[in-house]
């Protein structure tokens, strides 16, 4: 059993192989760093070994402060994951790369990305230390792409300051909906994450009035509950990301979003991050937010937020991912040691 640096136990029991901290949400601060691998020799097996050792340096900075809880989830590209599995291996069914989305009026681009570093903390210095940490090891072998901080809002609300996440499922039914089960032996306990970071036009949102923004987002912006289905729009935001599928059993994702700004440069967003057991639940709600469901009915939630970035990750669990420096690299250039 894993332990992370506040002596609490990590998903995973008996045999099945150790998840990565992917539960481990709701922290007060976060870290999210995109990368790619450059083409120099042996950068790929250099960035590889790193992040294989991912735990080594949460230990090492969460010591300092072990009251404190650190993590860190990692996720490989499908161009990366391809590079450093060995020819022949079993390949995770739904990695690909992101697909762009274009609707009407809205587009959500894919952007670069051979890994995601997901950092959480419950303080700022611990996840900020973490991150330079592994921009030491690896920063003279990749690109950085994106790199964003977050940090908890309030009452865990959004800057458009409706609460965030309270549709999250827990226990059993979190697990079951963001972990790979038998559909996938060789990556149990693995999972897909989908990112995009979005960009607020705070000035148009707040020039609407609180019922205006209500039915858009599907929920009370006070009390946080979800307006009944007699009422509720078919274009909410709500509406649109729920998934039914063909048993008729709602399909959920773990999210855990963060919120993030400069108010010198005017730049407020959301940092958007969806673990699901299968991305094509991620992929069709992204679908009916930017096409709509059906197409033309869109998210109106994008008349004031842009997404700007968009990348898909496979998390492989603990167990895989400590193994893979194990491995041969597929050879092309730039993966020489």
């Amino acid at each position: 059993m894993v332990l992370n640096t506040s002596g609490v136990a990590e998903q995973g029991s008996g045999d099945d192989p150790e998840p990565q901290p992917v539960l481990l949400a709701f922290r007060r601060a976060a870290v999210f760093l995109v990368v790619s691998v450059n083409d120099r020799p042996g950068a790929a097996a250099r960035v590889r070994d790193a992040a294989a050792d991912i735990n080594a340096l949460v230990r090492a900075v969460g010591f300092r402060q072990s009251t404190t809880a650190l993590s860190c989830v990692v996720g490989f590209g499908s161009s990366d994951w391809d590079r450093i599995r060995p020819s022949g291996a079993p390949r995770p069914a739904g990695l690909h790369e992101f697909r762009p989305i274009t609707g009407t009026v809205h587009h959500a681009p894919a952007t670069p990305g051979d890994l995601l570093f997901h950092i959480r903390a419950d303080r700022s210095d611990l996840a900020f230390e973490l991150s330079r940490q592994i921009m030491a090891a690896i920063g003279q072998w990749v690109t950085v792409q994106d790199h964003v901080t977050g940090f908890r809002y309030f009452d865990a609300r959004d800057l458009l300051g409706f609460v965030d996440g309270t549709q999250n499922p827990t226990g059993r039914a979190a697990t079951a909906a963001a972990l790979i089960g038998d559909a996938e032996p060789d990556f149990r306990n693995g999972s897909y994450v989908v990112v995009q970071k979005y960009l607020h036009d705070l000035a148009a949102w707040q020039a609407l009035s609180t019922e205006q923004q209500e039915r858009i987002i599907g929920r009370t912006k006070l009390d946080d509950i979800e307006i009944d289905d007699e009422v509720q729009a078919p274009d909410s935001h709500v509406a649109l990301n729920t998934i039914v599928g063909n048993n008729g059993v709602e399909q959920d994702i773990f999210r855990d979003n963060m919120v993030f700004g400069d108010a010198g440069a005017g730049e407020y967003g959301t940092y958007y991050i969806g673990y699901a057991q299968d991305p094509a639940v991620t992929e069709l709600m992204l679908h009916h937010m930017f096409v709509g469901n059906p197409p033309g009915n869109d998210d109106h939630i994008l008349d004031v937020s842009t997404a700007v970035t968009g990348s898909l990750f496979f998390v492989p669990s603990l167990d895989l991912l400590s193994g893979l420096a194990d491995d041969e690299l597929t050879r092309s250039p730039g993966d020489g040691s």
